[in-house]
């Protein structure tokens, strides 16, 4: 009995302690809180704030004359029936199919580009030349996909430069369409897509490269190491927990295979192979006014990605000890 009665006395003491111990801490850092809490009221009013509207995916939402409030809370609730809509339309085979094609061709090349970009890199011994290669690379980041798309279809035209240079060796006899063959628009988006990243995508395994302890290669040039050693044995394990933090998040990603390239670059001909999730749902949910189903694609599309994050996250814990949390 007495036993009894003295546990909640002591998880009562060690959670005031606890308390205090942690009231304590945020006072002593109360500098660093105040530079995080505009960040912070950032991601509840523009991350967390607009999920009340995930309700829409659940209703039977018409804008009407009312109010938008009004409208809303005022709609049929229908459960889960666009969903099952969804699934059960014949476009759901065709979005999920070119989704993924892109998704996964885009992983195929943009994942370990940035990172063999980044090993490239590393070795220019000049740091002038290196700054500039640095600099050229990550240009194409910044440049808006309207820019890029132009530029693109520039390229790819029949009187453009990849076409003129195919029929300058002889590959072809005539200038290839390339924008209106549709199984050729899902490698256009993946080429463009790790052409776009590559450059900006390599900071962050620069990043890690400079965290290592230089007496590592002196180490290794000491015992006989050429330079291509000190790569794969040096460099690209301590790559690996960035590696597979990366991987994590592009396998999480896998659904959003995006939207300005697809919207700007795609045209009539390429339709069964352009649409994706994202212009799937502007297309129904914005274009045709069905606001409700165009929410209940893309509640679907963040449900399958939040459950691959979990997934891969949970997978890479278990084989090599690295996740994202």
């Amino acid at each position: 009995m007495n036993t009894t009665l003295a546990r909640p006395k002591l998880h009562r003491g060690k959670s005031l302690n606890r308390g205090s111990s942690l009231w304590r801490k945020v006072l002593e850092q109360k500098y660093l809180y105040l530079m995080i809490l505009p960040a912070l009221i950032w991601v509840i009013i523009f991350a967390y704030g607009p999920m009340f509207g995930l309700y829409m995916a659940f209703i039977n939402y018409s804008p009407g004359g009312g109010s938008f409030f009004s409208q809303f809370f005022h709609s049929e609730f229908i459960g889960a029936d666009w969903f099952k809509y969804f699934l059960d339309n014949g476009d759901f085979y065709l979005v999920m199919r070119n989704t993924l094609a892109q998704s996964l061709l885009t992983l195929l090349f943009g994942f370990p580009a940035p990172i063999i970009l980044a090993l490239l890199i590393n070795e220019i011994s000049r740091n002038t030349v290196k700054k500039v290669f640095q600099t050229v690379s990550y240009l194409p980041h910044f440049i808006s996909w309207v820019i890029a798309a132009n530029i693109i279809i520039t390229m790819l035209s029949s009187d453009g430069l990849i076409n003129n240079i195919l029929m300058f060796f002889g590959f072809v006899n005539e200038p290839v369409r390339f924008l209106q063959i549709g199984p050729y628009f899902w490698w256009i988006i993946a080429l463009s897509n790790t052409w776009k990243e590559m450059g900006f995508g390599a900071i962050l395994y620069l990043a890690a490269i400079s965290s290592i302890n230089p007496e590592l290669y002196e180490a290794a040039r000491v015992d006989g190491a050429n330079r291509v050693r000190l790569m794969f044995h040096i460099t690209l394990p301590a790559l690996i927990p960035t590696i597979v933090v990366m991987a994590i998040l592009s396998i999480g990603g896998i659904l959003n295979a995006g939207f300005d390239q697809q919207y700007l670059l795609q045209n009539d001909t390429v339709l069964q192979y352009s649409d994706v999730i994202d212009t799937y749902t502007y297309r129904y949910g914005l274009q045709n006014s069905m606001f409700s189903y165009g929410a209940a694609v893309g509640l679907f599309k963040s449900v399958v990605s939040f459950i691959l994050v979990v997934t891969v996250n949970s997978i890479a814990r278990r084989t090599n000890g690295q996740s994202l949390f």
